[in-house]
């Protein structure tokens, strides 16, 4: 009842910065913020992957990174501002059960950059790396001990438990094999897998039995779909045959979260759209990429006609979530006092 209590407060101290935000010179972000960043950083890699495999326009994944770079730079020095300017707020943020986890995404967001910029400069990238490897560990291992330290409303408990270990670990064996150490993909591949299937349980034990989430919390229902699509690309980055099983058993288990949320999603869109619903573009744009990989390596039609419905559908629901951002946005601005 205590540990409840405190996380309702939490909840309550959040709100209430939020809806009268202290003025200042420059907008008081959400760590959420980062997953813009990781939904056009999947984008573009999307895009680049089926240039190599089918001949797509290069210059439409260059100019998506692109994009992703400048929102990457943008919301972290914003989210930076936010510490220096309003420590108070982005202190209550830390100790929320629910936003805190988005903080990770820092780390994962740069990864991804890190990801884009390797192409340009190997040395910007391996700098990036660092950065966002180092900040991602130790996030994930500073959240991860206070969870283990119990204490946590089991309404409180959402997918944004996988953001910090799950989604950094394995974007960061996806870096890492980029750069062409396998090794350390393999370590992060093992730490981030081990690591899903554990809080992947209480997920699903949570979801069962205890009482539905709130609305607002509905869209991040949307990172169910990025651990087995992500993972999938993890697991091919440690220099994996694309063809087993185990890239096979990824993708199937990302195309039934993918279904599962399909048939979920007017009970989540209760929710009216939000920068939330970003939590779903990561695990949308991974799902063709990692299809698109295997298809070239497999011979069977079937991976092929999946990559591209859901390379196609992906696109669509890109520029969809893109537009309603731009609407909120216009929203917002229209709203203010």
């Amino acid at each position: 009842m205590r540990a409840t209590s405190e996380n309702l407060a939490s909840c309550h101290s959040l709100a209430a910065h939020q809806a009268h935000p202290p003025r200042r010179s420059a907008p008081l972000i959400p760590a959420a913020y980062f997953g813009i960043v990781l939904g056009l950083g999947g984008f573009a890699n999307s895009w680049r992957v089926a240039h190599r495999a089918w001949g797509a326009s290069a210059a439409i994944g260059e100019t998506i990174f692109a994009l992703a770079a400048a929102a990457w730079i943008v919301v972290l020095a914003l989210y930076s501002w936010k510490w220096i300017a309003a420590r108070e707020a982005a202190l209550i943020e830390a100790r929320h059960p629910v936003q805190c986890c988005f903080i990770g995404l820092a780390g994962v967001a740069t990864l991804l950059i890190a990801q884009g910029a390797l192409p340009y400069s190997r040395a910007l990238a391996i700098a990036l790396f660092a950065a966002g490897a180092t900040f991602t560990t130790g996030f994930g291992v500073w959240r991860t001990g206070l969870l283990w330290q119990g204490g946590r409303a089991v309404e409180a408990t959402t997918s944004v438990l996988l953001l910090p270990v799950v989604a950094g670990g394995f974007v960061m064996a996806a870096t890492a094999g980029a750069f062409g150490w396998p090794t350390w993909a393999g370590l992060a591949f093992g730490a981030a897998l081990f690591s899903w299937l554990g809080i992947e349980s209480v997920l699903l034990h949570r979801l069962y039995t205890a009482a539905p989430l709130l609305p607002a919390l509905r869209p991040t229902l949307g990172i169910q779909l990025a651990p087995p699509s992500v993972g999938a690309l993890a697991y091919l980055a440690t220099g994996a045959d694309p063809t087993s099983l185990v890239p096979q058993a990824f993708l199937g288990f990302a195309l039934l979260q993918a279904l599962l949320l399909l048939r979920l999603w007017p009970w989540i869109t209760e929710q009216p759209f939000a920068p939330s619903y970003w939590a779903v573009t990561f695990g949308v744009t991974a799902l063709p990429t990692a299809l698109i990989k295997v298809s070239a390596a497999s011979p069977s039609h079937a991976y092929s006609d999946l990559a591209f419905a859901t390379f196609v559908a992906s696109n669509l629901i890109m520029i969809v979530v893109v537009i309603l951002t731009v609407f909120w946005v216009f929203r917002q601005k229209s709203a203010a006092p």
